[in-house]
């Protein structure tokens, strides 16, 4: 059956909420191949509608999630859609064609298709222009696949198999013969972009609990570069240089840098962000690290490594990540879920594994959950390794002319809006109260040109002396949305000094550089006149003699020994060739210099704020819930007297509670004296139902029972009989009570019901008839008293 009409018809199984378009209702056999006709009709094109994928990705990461929107250009709308994700070349025949999972994120705007739970249609009809659900990618092995989008607008349908409702992508392969990625294509992009790169690491003992080490853990600083396509920072399937293996295994960026800036024109923007010291922390204890880069037509990749740490030579990273798209335009956003990487040059399994050289050096590969017992993410039965890190890479600004060919729905053309530094003549901060930096800038509050307000904050860390008020942690400033400018329109923003280049001579004298580039252009197309690129003298090691002890520049002030009181730092530098006639260097590797903190005895208490309250302890009832806070003093000022933990009592909806009986009594005596008859038993009821719970069984049971045949005198027995209709007539009449005859005896009236032995879940009642006379002819056994017995009271206590 041809595809366009099978998927048709899932179109037109959409819920009750279109069902006007439909002349029936669907059958289904639980998948999405019914056919049902339509008084609609089917058009050609997409007519202003549009399937994106967030990134815009050529390949998909299995158990990636994707941002998918689906769009129309106003003014089109659309009312219907339905949207599916198919494994190439298939129909959709069984579950297993279905690829990846679709997950809802407004369910007022979307749901799952009742008849086709594989399909995300509406859920109420209504003018519509947009629509997002996300979407995660299926299992390593999925090969291509093929996400469709139908619309339906009044009783018009557009569907087409291929174009813009219709994405293919295909798996990104991550293999040890993976050894080079897909073909760059040059970049037809028009101006630059900006981006900023925000990493997330999630490995935790939470997330991968084998082996997880007890101390030390971190990412070491990420390094990286927007570049062209000649160069290669590092690669799948490739060798690890020099710099790739001192960040693997060390966690130094210092000799990856220098690579970078060596290759000159090939580089745009260095990339780095500070070290993350633990590895995990929740978001509002620590801002996830992030850094800013741009690119161009030529330079138009980037890339980025950083060090999982303790660990052999295991790094997490992107490389000749492509932010240029095919229709000339820059993509908006990439979100990538990262495993880590062996750089090939340790041979260590586990975390804590001492250096073990790799002879020969290897190749750079993804570590998999097969390669060895004792590797921390080994899995006998082979699945995919849960990430340890995200790394979100998303667009801030577009600058000079662009020449996409796909008009693009974000207007971010204008650069952003010059930072007004409030200079003051002197700091009027009180010396006892201490502050972490100022935070960037929030985005303004006016879209418009009307006017607006910006915030950034800092948090104060230390209040040494309580009678001195500490200034405000929160700034403010007026700002306009963009293109609203009102300063001078020659302005030219610049972006703040990167670090100094390594010295350009290791002996004598020679030149290094900074540099720093250009944020906004002046408004008015006049040149900026501010330099972008700075040099200066500087002197490594004096003499350039053989007999000449040859070291490394000083590298950076490590943190100061103490948080509190006097202190030390340090920083070092290497010996990189002894001297020629054997002699010792006399020379200093290592200088240290007191460091002062503030007064630990006058350092307050300092905690972080108050996590979320963990779940409650029960799923129904009363149960317990608690959060916590860490103590953000340094160990040596003493205890702190502040709770830590919280506990409090959490009440959900009540349990359900079953109804509860008691056992069975036993069995009453049977309420016949001969012949047929019938015993009873009860048992009662202790507990309600509840809240939904079951309800209760039955409380009475009845059975027959038969004592003896009845012995009477066949004569008596048909006079008996034919004679009980008169005399029931009479007593009816008479209103006398059942008073049974018994030969040879004569019976007094029933007694009346005694009381109910239970007030409620099931009692018993009795009465009696005791013998009046016996006759002489009369057989014992014939006559005797009787006894009688009866249910009461059986609604439940």
């Amino acid at each position: 059956m041809d595809f366009t009409w099978r998927f048709l018809a899932l179109l037109l199984a959409l819920p009750a909420a279109i069902g006007s378009f439909h002349d029936e209702s669907p059958v289904t056999d639980g998948y999405c191949n019914r056919i049902v006709r339509s008084q609609g009709s089917r058009r050609d094109g997409n007519t202003g509608f549009n399937l994106q994928i967030e990134g815009n990705p050529e390949f998909y990461t299995p158990g990636s999630t994707y941002r998918v929107t689906l769009s129309a250009t106003v003014p089109s709308y659309f009312r219907g859609f339905t949207l599916i994700a198919l494994r190439e070349g298939e129909d959709g025949d069984r579950e297993e064609e279905y690829a990846g999972n679709f997950q809802i994120i407004d369910h007022e705007d979307t749901q799952f298709m009742t008849n086709c739970p594989y399909a995300v249609t509406e859920s109420t009809p209504r003018r519509r222009t947009r629509i997002q659900v996300f979407w995660t990618a299926p299992a390593v092995g999925s090969g291509c696949i093929i996400l469709k989008a139908s619309i339906v607008q009044k009783r018009i349908i557009w569907f087409q198999d291929d174009g813009a409702l219709t994405k293919r992508l295909c798996e990104k392969v991550l293999g040890e013969e993976y050894t080079t990625e897909r073909p760059i294509q040059d970049c037809c992009a028009c101006g630059t972009a900006k981006y900023r790169l925000t990493f997330y690491g999630n490995w935790s003992e939470k997330t991968h609990p084998k082996d997880y080490p007890k101390f030390a853990t971190h990412w070491s600083a990420i390094i990286g570069a927007s570049h062209s396509k000649s160069y290669r920072l590092w690669e799948y399937g490739g060798f690890a240089s020099d710099g790739v293996k001192q960040v693997a295994e060390w966690g130094s960026p210092v000799k990856m840098e220098e690579e970078i800036r060596r290759k000159g024109e090939s580089v745009l923007t260095v990339i780095k962000a500070k070290a993350q010291w633990p590895a995990w922390q929740p978001l509002n204890v620590r801002s996830a690290p992030s850094a800013e880069f741009s690119v161009d037509h030529t330079r138009h990749l980037m890339s980025f490594l950083t060090m999982l740490g303790p660990s052999p030579d295991w790094n997490v990273g992107l490389s000749a990540e492509d932010l240029c798209t095919k229709d000339c335009g820059w993509v908006q956003k990439v979100i990538q879920d990262l495993i880590p990487w062996d750089a090939g040059t340790d041979s260590g399994v586990t975390y804590l594994a001492p250096n073990q050289r790799a002879e020969p050096q290897e190749r750079i590969r993804p570590l998999t959950s097969l390669d060895h017992p004792k590797s921390p993410f080994y899995d006998p039965e082979g699945g995919p390794i849960i990430p340890v890190a995200r790394v979100v890479i998303e667009r801030i600004a577009r600058k000079g002319e662009q020449c996409n060919i796909q008009p693009d729905n974000v207007d971010d053309i204008v650069a952003d809006l010059n930072q007004e530094e409030k200079e003051k003549d002197e700091d009027d901060t009180p010396e006892t109260c201490i502050y972490s930096n100022w935070s960037q800038w929030s985005a303004c509050s006016s879209s418009t040109c009307e006017k607006g307000k910006r915030m950034r904050q800092r948090m104060l860390k230390a209040q040494l002396d309580l009678s001195v008020p500490c200034p405000h942690t929160q700034d403010f400033e007026p700002c306009m949305g963009p293109g609203c400018r009102d300063d001078d329109a020659s302005t030219c923003m610049m972006s703040e000094w990167i670090s100094w280049s390594p010295c350009s001579l290791s002996c004598g004298m020679g030149m290094r550089s900074r540099e720093r580039y250009i944020k906004q252009y002046p408004e008015d197309g006049s040149l900026c006149t501010l330099p972008t690129e700075e040099t200066e003298k500087c002197i490594v090691n004096e003499e350039c003699a053989s007999n000449t002890c040859f070291v490394t520049e000083w590298q950076e002030w490590e943190e100061c020994s103490s948080s509190c009181g006097m202190g030390t730092k340090r920083r070092q530098r290497i010996v990189k060739m002894h001297p020629s006639d054997g002699s010792t260097c006399n020379v200093e590797t290592v200088e240290m210099e007191k460091c002062g903190m503030p007064d630990c005895q006058s350092i307050p208490c300092m905690l972080t704020l108050w996590s979320d309250w963990t779940d409650c302890s029960v799923t129904c009832g009363i149960g317990m819930r608690s959060r916590w806070r860490m103590l953000k003093t340094p160990a040596e000022v003493g205890e702190c007297s502040e709770e830590l933990e919280q506990v409090e009592k959490c009440m959900l909806p009540e349990c359900p509670t079953d109804c509860m009986v008691s056992e069975w009594s036993e069995w009453s005596e049977c309420n016949k004296s001969c012949g047929k008859g019938h015993v009873i038993r009860t048992r009662m009821v202790k507990l309600e139902p509840q809240f939904g719970g079951a309800t209760c069984p039955e409380t009475v049971q009845r059975k027959k029972c038969k004592v003896r045949r009845c012995s009477r005198r066949l004569s008596d027995e048909k006079r008996r009989r034919k004679e009980a209709p008169e005399r029931q007539r009479n007593k009816q009449m008479r209103g006398d009570p059942d008073i049974p005859e018994h030969t040879g005896c004569k019976m007094r009236p029933w007694t009346g019901w005694t009381d109910c032995s239970k007030f409620c879940g099931g009692g018993i009642q009795e009465r009696f008839m005791v013998v009046k006379r016996k006759y002489r002819t009369s057989q014992i056994t014939s006559c005797k008293d009787m006894k009688e017995i009866r249910a009461c009271s059986v609604h439940p206590c």
